[in-house]
C-alpha cells in the first residue's frame, strides 16, 4: 500500500440525497406555516450533529415543540432518516471498494445522531473505508479545521498526502486550509479522475526518509470550484 489517501464525505457524495419536502409536508399536516419546523427545532438539530443530545431528546424535543404523539413522533422521524440517508451512489462506492488496499481510506461526515448505526446497517461504510470520523461523535463539524485534523490523526496519515472529497465548497476550501488536497464533488466521473490522478502521483513519488520532505509533501493541488431545509440543518453539510 503507498502512502496516499483519500477521504470522502458522506450526504451528496457517497449517498444521493435529494430534498424530498418532508418538513413542509409535516408543516402542512400540522397547519404550520412554512419553516416554523426549522424554526423550532435548529438549536435541536445542531446540537445532534455535534453529539450534545441523544436520540431521545430529539424525539422528546419533536414532541414537545411540535405538539405530536408518539406514533407521530415515530413517523416524523422516519421521514428525517429517509431523506437523510437518501439511496448509495452505487458506481462511486463501488470505485472506493475497489482502491482498498492500494491507499488509505477514510470518511469524514457532518452527520446527526444516529447516523452511525443506520448508515453501516443500510450501506456497510465501516466495511468500505479504514476510519468514519463523524461529528457527532467528535463534536466538531466542517468546515472547522479541527474536524480535517481528526480526520487525518485516525489514519495516521498527513494532511498533505490525503485527497478529500466533498459537495460542499466551503469544506473543500477548509480542507486545503488545512493542508490538504481537495475535490469539489460534482460528478461521478470528475470525482474518480481527480482520485486516480491523485493516486498516481503517490505512486510517482518515493516515500520520504525520516525527517526529509519530499516534493509531494509540499504540493497542494487547489481546486475551484447551500439553500434552507430541515435537511440542511440535520446534516449541516
Amino acid at each position: 500500500m503507498n502512502g496516499t489517501c483519500v477521504i470522502l464525505d458522506i450526504g451528496g457524495v457517497l449517498e444521493i440525497t435529494p430534498k424530498t419536502g418532508w418538513g413542509q409536508r409535516w408543516e402542512k399536516r400540522l397547519e404550520l406555516p412554512r419553516g416554523t419546523v426549522n424554526e423550532r427545532m435548529r438549536d435541536v438539530w445542531r446540537a445532534g450533529s455535534i453529539g450534545r443530545v441523544s436520540e431521545g431528546d430529539v424525539r422528546w424535543a419533536v414532541a414537545a415543540r411540535l405538539g405530536l404523539d408518539a406514533h407521530q413522533v415515530e413517523d416524523f422521524m422516519a421521514d428525517l432518516w429517509t431523506e437523510y440517508l437518501g439511496t448509495p451512489n452505487e458506481d462511486l462506492i463501488d470505485y472506493v471498494r475497489g482502491l482498498r488496499g492500494s491507499c488509505r481510506l477514510g470518511i469524514l461526515s457532518n452527520s446527526f445522531v444516529g447516523a452511525r448505526e443506520r448508515e453501516t446497517a443500510l450501506y456497510h461504510f465501516d466495511e468500505l473505508v479504514e476510519q468514519i470520523v463523524y461529528s457527532h461523535e467528535i463534536g466538531i463539524g466542517k468546515p472547522d479545521l479541527r474536524a480535517f485534523e481528526a480526520a487525518c490523526a485516525s489514519l495516521d496519515v498527513r494532511p498533505e498526502s490525503c485527497l478529500f472529497i466533498d459537495d460542499v465548497a466551503v469544506n473543500v476550501e477548509a480542507a486545503q486550509a488545512a493542508g490538504m488536497q481537495a475535490h469539489l464533488f460534482e460528478n461521478n466521473a470528475g470525482t474518480i479522475a481527480r482520485i486516480e490522478a491523485h493516486l498516481d502521483a503517490g505512486l510517482l513519488v518515493p516515500r520520504a526518509r525520516a525527517g526529509q520532505a519530499s516534493a509531494s509533501d509540499m504540493l497542494i493541488l487547489p481546486e475551484g470550484g447551500e439553500g434552507s431545509g430541515v435537511d440542511d440543518d440535520v446534516r449541516q453539510e
